[in-house]
């Protein structure tokens, strides 16, 4: 029996996350690790998704704490809500949905988890 494969999109919203981490890597003397990335969505990431579109955990099951992101998440259809998926490799977090009348998943986003961090030194002048 042929294995059915889902489609897998990249969102503009994706492309535009790739960029910014791209970004955010050269500025960190890290361009290689873009690279490494980009070979890791080819071989791993995407086809883990096209065989196994469900492997991500729900996004829902660990909801946002903050006021921004539940304020996103409560203007969104509830359905489009519920499917909401996360997939964590390696460095990077994803965010994706699945519409099997489509056998498709769409990658939505995607953060490297030294951009969610905070510049502290920034917040408070020297001496403060």
């Amino acid at each position: 029996m042929a294995e059915t494969l889902h489609r897998v999109e990249l969102t503009d919203s994706f492309l535009a996350r790739l960029e910014a981490i791209e970004t955010f890597l050269i500025e960190a003397d890290a361009g290689a690790a873009f690279d490494d990335l980009l070979d890791q969505l080819r071989s791993t990431v995407i086809p883990n998704l096209a065989r196994f579109p469900r492997i991500g955990r729900r996004y829902l099951d660990h909801p946002p704490q903050s006021a921004e992101a539940l304020s996103l998440l409560s203007a969104m259809p509830t359905a489009a809500a519920d499917s909401l998926r996360e997939y964590l490799h390696g460095d990077y977090l994803m965010l994706y949905t699945v519409v099997d009348e489509l056998a498709t998943v769409y990658l939505l986003t995607i953060r490297h988890h030294r951009q969610l961090s905070f510049d502290f030194a920034g917040l408070w002048p020297a001496g403060s």
